[in-house]
């Protein structure tokens, strides 16, 4: 019979140097990343030329951007995923491709869509976020952030105008998951039944401006309706939505057996800026017992601007707002928020019992400080339109929206306002929208030039086509229809900027492709003097 061993401590684990190693990789990587930064610095101090810094490399490269197509840029990057890792030499040479091969959108020249460069700000909650790595689901695993996201949300959906007792925001991963959501708190709060129950035959349309946003009709495909179910609405010469067209469509459906039950306003259109005449819509919207959503993604930022929030008039009676500052506001993409007059309806409409996830939280006294009555979803009674006692805030906040995992982008925003306060944020939207009305004005003199938007235009975009001949026949000698090339040289200009430093969309109208040209908070006024001189210079050398 063999003596059993007496019991040995375990030997000692090895002392933990992740904070070492973090100290080590950080300070590496962070010469790389302010070399990056750097480079569209100075480049900034060119672009008045028409042209950016020419930058060493096999392509075509300014500090923009080395283009290649995707074939070659495959084999330029030669990502391989080894069984034994590479170690710091490794994944910095991997950087430095991923730095080498992106487009700088720090780089004035950047001027292509609803978004622009990060902040130094931006750079420090983006790090913050990765330190804490944790999930804003539940209140016992992200405390600060949620208590954050509650109170950031709620001073947005002040500044709208929303400002009831349980008026708040939650936060949203992009501009269509919130048009998405909105919808389906729509859905389960004037049609409670449809929660358990579905559609029970129900044929619902959704409302919408020609010009609006495709989440729209993805939303409707996702949720059963279909995209049959999305009418849109005819729009005015300025592309705002026409309030007669609305009404007489919603009649119709009804007529036809249809369930009409949302209309979806845009504050900021994606092509042209526009902003649907909220008020007259909001009209219609009582009247006729629909759940009005303004799908302020591009434009709502506007709120902080004394001098254009006139364009958002009647946005205080939406019942949901959908926001991204990560497009006009440059904070870190993804930072987006959908707002509600009456969070208790988000609650109603989301809401589910998971007692593995959601244990209610305790508040100061000891007791459960959380709403009882939204976790039967079944019932047609929760969060009922009175303001009850009884009825407390919402601290998980999963329980409030689709998504389980949730990253607290919220704080990228909330630090922006701490560091540049509203009256920062209200300057910097003034320069962009002065910097709009500049280019706009430039382009509405230069003959080279037919100007497609406003002048100013209402948001910061500016389309025109580069020597559109609309009073001309509609084809050329050639037998080339004048919107075929107008296409056709939009297109080609916009290629051949991209090696002098300079990156614009396009987008397709009545007389072919147009430029469309997206200045930021950002933007400098030397910037947009120099994108026009390189427009005249590519168009001469293709001969125009």
């Amino acid at each position: 019979m063999s003596t059993p061993l007496p019991d040995r401590p375990a030997p000692p684990s090895k002392p933990l140097q992740r904070a070492d190693e973090a100290e080590d990789l950080l300070s590496t990587v962070q010469r790389s990343i302010i070399s990056f930064i750097r480079a569209a610095d100075t480049d900034a101090n060119t672009k008045h030329t028409g042209h950016g810094l020419q930058q060493s490399g096999k392509g075509p490269r300014t500090t923009l951007l080395e283009h290649h197509p995707p074939q070659k840029l495959q084999k330029l990057l030669d990502l391989s995923l080894p069984a034994q890792g590479r170690g710091k030499q490794g994944l910095l040479q991997a950087i430095e491709q991923v730095l080498q091969y992106s487009v700088n959108t720090w780089d004035q020249g950047f001027l292509d869509k609803l978004y622009s460069s990060n902040t130094p700000v931006g750079l420090v909650a983006d790090l913050v976020l990765g330190a804490l790595n944790t999930n804003l689901h539940v209140y016992q695993v992200s405390p600060a952030l949620t208590v954050i996201e509650k109170q950031t949300g709620k001073a947005l959906a002040h500044n709208f105008g929303l400002n009831g007792r349980f008026a708040g925001g939650v936060s949203q991963p992009g501009g269509s998951a919130a048009n998405l959501m909105s919808m389906v708190v729509a859905r389960n709060v004037l049609f409670p039944e449809t929660k358990a129950g579905g559609l029970g035959g129900r044929r619902f349309v959704v409302f919408t401006s020609k010009h609006g946003h495709y989440s729209a009709e993805k939303a409707a495909q996702m949720l059963g309706f279909g995209s049959e179910g999305v009418r849109s609405v005819d729009v005015d010469e300025q592309g705002r939505m026409r309030v007669e067209c609305l009404e007489r469509m919603i009649s119709e459906a009804r007529e036809m057996g249809e369930e009409p039950f949302y209309v979806n306003a845009t504050a900021g259109t994606t092509v042209l800026g526009s902003f649907d005449p909220l008020e007259a819509i909001a009209e219609v919207c009582e009247r006729e017992g629909l759940w009005l959503h303004v799908d302020g993604s591009w434009g709502g930022p506007v709120v902080f601007s004394e001098s254009q929030r006139h364009r958002l008039k009647g946005v205080e009676r939406a019942d949901s707002v959908a926001l991204c500052p990560h497009k006009m506001m440059n904070i870190p993409v993804t930072c987006t928020f959908l707002l509600g007059k009456d969070l208790r309806q988000f609650h109603q409409g989301m809401t589910l019992p998971a007692g593995y996830l959601f244990h209610g939280a305790v508040d100061d006294d000891g007791d459960e400080d959380r709403d009882g009555s939204a976790v039967d979803s079944s019932s047609p009674t929760a969060h009922s339109a009175q303001e009850q006692d009884d009825v407390k805030e919402v601290w998980d906040l999963a329980d409030l929206t689709p998504q389980c995992g949730r990253r607290g982008d919220s704080l990228k925003l909330a630090l922006a306002w701490i560091y540049y306060g509203s009256a920062g944020f209200e300057a910097q939207i003034d320069n962009a929208y002065a910097m709009a009305a500049h280019l706009a004005d430039l382009v509405a003199k230069n003959e080279k030039f037919t100007l497609v938007s406003e002048n100013p235009p209402p948001c910061l975009q500016v389309c025109f086509y580069f020597n559109s001949a609309s009073e001309e026949a509609k084809t050329d000698g050639a037998g080339e229809s004048k919107a075929k090339r107008n296409s056709r040289v939009t297109e080609q200009v916009c290629r051949r900027l991209i090696p002098r430093g300079f990156m614009v969309d396009f987008a397709p109208g009545e007389e072919g492709k147009f430029f469309r040209v997206v200045v930021n908070c950002q933007t400098r006024r030397e910037t947009v003097d120099g994108l026009v001189k390189a427009l005249e210079e590519v168009g001469g050398e293709v001969g125009l």
